[in-house]
């Protein structure tokens, strides 16, 4: 049984705004102190819809990593690494290439999606039909076993244990598998054979799923078992082959739903940004310039605040009292539109003044960015590296 491990990547967009802070950066905070985690900056997913001008990318993937160092994320708790820098990567990507059925990728629900939405561009490509199998190559080389998502993106995260299951059924069936597993179930010892046998057959005849877990806990405390014979035994448990990948779940992040400065869903291709690092001047003179209730033509017209885009700011960075003041104040006049902005733009900038003093440190001396970087490449391509070993094992392509 492998260990937990969450994996969760971003495609380089450059500087990154308060709806990337709140739908994503703030979930990466909090996991990086619960679990091991590698967030990584998903370059050659930016060529899927960008291979005709790439110029720029690498520029914008050390932005990205600046905003994502600024929020909070921290290299000493988790990895930050780049994905075209482990080029394991692409040799699973190509391996499992070979096993996956085409259908299965037609079938990803984004596929059609987003060559409507996208339909400017030429993407009758396979980078762009096999990016899902990308993405999957990217969670199972890290054998994460915890995919941070959204609602849209579960779909995903069942493509990658399905991809998972097919290569475990297809190559974990080494020759002799049955027989290398019942000699390994005899160094439990008797005690823990007999154990692990009943457990075996409680789940492969009545499904019992704790049955597992309690076979799982005890492989786990047998310390004198090979890495692989630990491996058929978690295969034999469950019916199938020896484990080489694991399947990951997806770990459901609450949806939040950033408002832009239209009242629409913050999102750079609406126009409608405040950047994680946004200069305070700038930052002001985009929150005064608010659209605000149509029916408040004048200062002395009352208005309703959930018909103002400023009132869905004032969810996310204002206390009871300040929504109270300002519920009172537009419905009766009392307070004019640029004072009901004021409290937005305060707690706006309280909430970005440490991300630009963490910025400052990496934007005064670039080379701690690179070394960082540097470093989580190293870490991470060393688990792929792993991987990789019992995947051409797996494969009959071990020629040492």
């Amino acid at each position: 049984m492998y260990a937990e491990r969450v994996l969760s990547g971003m495609r380089p967009t450059g500087s990154l705004h308060l709806g990337h802070y709140h739908g994503v950066l703030k979930n990466w905070v909090k996991l990086q102190h619960e679990y091991p985690c590698l967030f990584f900056v998903a370059d050659w997913h930016a060529l899927t819809t960008q291979y005709d001008d790439p110029r720029g990318i690498e520029r914008a993937a050390r932005e990205m990593v600046i905003d994502w160092l600024a929020a909070g994320v921290d290299p000493a708790q988790a990895t930050l690494f780049i994905q075209s820098q482990v080029p394991e990567h692409a040799e699973l990507h190509l391996l499992m290439s070979m096993m996956t059925p085409l259908g299965w990728l037609e079938r990803v629900p984004t596929y059609k999606d987003q060559i409507e939405k996208l339909s400017t561009k030429d993407l009758m490509t396979y980078g762009f039909l096999g990016y899902p199998l990308l993405m999957s190559a990217d969670i199972l080389i890290y054998r994460a076993d915890k995919v941070p998502v959204g609602e849209d993106q579960i779909p995903h995260v069942e493509f990658t244990r399905e991809l998972a299951r097919r290569f475990n059924h297809m190559y974990g069936r080494e020759p002799g598998f049955e027989e290398k597993a019942r000699e390994a179930v005899k160094k439990l010892g008797s005690k823990k054979a007999r154990l692990y046998d009943e457990l075996r057959t409680r789940f492969q005849e009545r499904g019992d799923s704790e049955a597992v877990e309690r076979a799982h806990a005890l492989l786990e405390e047998v310390q004198n078992l090979s890495h692989a014979d630990r491996e058929r035994l978690f295969g034999y448990l469950e019916g199938g082959g020896k484990m080489i990948l694991v399947e990951p779940e997806a770990l459901l992040t609450k949806a939040s739903r950033m408002p832009g400065l239209d009242g629409q869903k913050m999102s750079k291709s609406y126009g409608n940004t405040i950047t994680l690092r946004e200069d305070e001047a700038s930052l002001t003179q985009k929150v005064r310039r608010m659209p605000t209730d149509p029916a408040r033509v004048r200062r002395t017209d009352v208005g309703e605040p959930a018909r103002c885009p400023v009132w869905q700011l004032h969810q996310v960075y204002s206390d009871d009292t300040c929504r109270a003041w300002v519920e009172q104040g537009c419905r009766s006049a009392g307070i004019g539109c640029l004072e009901c902005k004021q409290p937005v733009i305060e707690g706006i900038l309280k909430e970005q003044a440490p991300m630009r003093e963490r910025a400052q440190l990496y934007l005064d001396d670039p080379t701690l960015v690179r070394n960082i970087i540097a470093d989580g490449n190293e870490r991470a391509r060393k688990l792929a590296q792993e991987t990789m070993r019992d995947v051409r094992e797996a494969m009959g392509l071990d020629y040492s």
